[in-house]
């Protein structure tokens, strides 16, 4: 047609105006609710002290900033959902989560005892009817239907994908900010679907991600904590589950391992160079992109501002796959792989001896 009908073009164009409304007061909620929760954290001793073993930061900072995330995006989503089985299914696990990671800012929990915490959130999801019930068949097209191996393999990506925000927040902002360009992705990506539920959740957790980054920017007068990068992470895993993964396109898995790019390939690398050194996977070292960044001379900022840019590229690549019919679909996800082993190669990420660069991260003025 060669002009849109009208009344689709006013439905359109309020669906728009209500997913902006959602973005705002859940920005707001976050910007006025993240001060509080800094002079609660200042009154209850959660507080990160300077650590050069495992931190760079020189000051102590409040790191319980992750309950503004959660405070307005729980009341962003009840305001503007149907509250329906799976609005209480993705509450109740994020709950779960954010006392899990509270305890963890707080006392520095065993991690085991965190992995079984991550595992009965994910198993709440499955309870609720939130799960990877089928695979795209990347190579052949078609569907893979895993049948009872669902729940591990749903288990498995909602813990992974949890912990992949955890382990990439290292520098001021930088977890904040590459969950609201990964969540911004998922977003886009679910209205290209026509999926409602999962738009409204992502556009949800974009504000109040948005909303905290202005507090968390470098210098950051508080960090998100174990409590915001688990939620985020656990939030975005759940988004991609309902949205990107329930797509029958070929691309559909390349989707959300795109919007989340740099979390994956960092905590992906990490886990081989801890696996190379016989190490702890659980383990801190100096290899992440981060780390690498600054001991290429780029301060904090810049670093910073590099990883958006990288991850923003990616969450544009995720896009466009997603909404044009390509014909050859795996092109461009293979030249993402490649690149971003190319790229991890030449700034260091894979070199596997990393102590002679610790003297560099330590004396960085910050």
């Amino acid at each position: 047609m060669l002009f849109p009908d009208k009344d689709l073009l006013r439905g359109d164009v309020k669906k728009m105006l209500n997913y902006s409304l959602i973005f705002l007061i859940s920005l707001i909620f976050s910007f006025l609710i993240t001060p509080v929760i800094r002079n609660v954290a200042f009154k209850i001793g959660a507080i990160d002290s300077p650590d050069f073993e495992r931190r760079i930061h020189n000051r102590q900072v409040p790191n319980i900033g992750g309950i503004a995330i959660y405070l307005s995006f729980v009341i962003t989503v009840i305001l503007f959902s149907s509250f329906d089985k799976t609005v209480i299914g993705v509450l109740s696990g994020g709950t779960i989560i954010i006392i899990l990671g509270f305890l963890d800012d707080l006392f520095e929990l065993n991690p085991g005892i965190k992995l079984l915490g991550q595992i009965l959130a994910a198993a709440v999801l499955i309870l609720f009817g939130i799960n990877i019930n089928f695979i795209t068949n990347p190579i052949s097209g078609g569907l893979i239907y895993p049948g009872f191996w669902s729940i591990p393999l749903t288990i498995f990506w909602v813990v992974a994908i949890t912990n992949t925000i955890n382990l990439i927040d290292g520098l001021d902002g930088l977890a904040a900010g590459v969950s609201v360009i990964a969540v911004f992705t998922l977003f886009l990506v679910a209205l290209q679907e026509g999926q409602a539920l999962p738009a409204i959740l992502a556009i949800a957790l974009a504000g109040s991600s948005l909303g905290f980054l202005r507090h968390n920017f470098y210098p950051a007068k508080i960090f998100m904590g174990d409590t915001g990068a688990m939620f985020s992470g656990f939030i975005l895993a759940a988004i991609s589950i309902m949205g990107a993964l329930k797509s029958a396109a070929v691309v559909t898995v390349f989707v959300p391992l795109l919007a989340l790019g740099i979390p994956i390939f960092d905590t992906l690398f990490a886990i081989i160079r801890r696996l190379y050194n016989n190490e702890p996977i659980s383990k801190a070292d100096k290899g992440h992109i981060h780390h690498r960044l600054l001991a290429m001379g780029w301060t904090q900022s810049q670093a910073v501002l590099i990883v958006y840019g990288i991850s923003g590229l990616l969450g544009l690549i995720a896009i466009i796959i997603n909404g044009f019919e390509l014909n050859y679909p795996l092109i461009l996800p293979a030249v993402v792989i490649f690149s971003g082993l190319l790229g991890a190669w030449k700034i260091g990420i894979l070199d596997f001896d990393l102590t002679a660069d610790s003297s560099k991260l330590n004396n960085t003025k910050i």
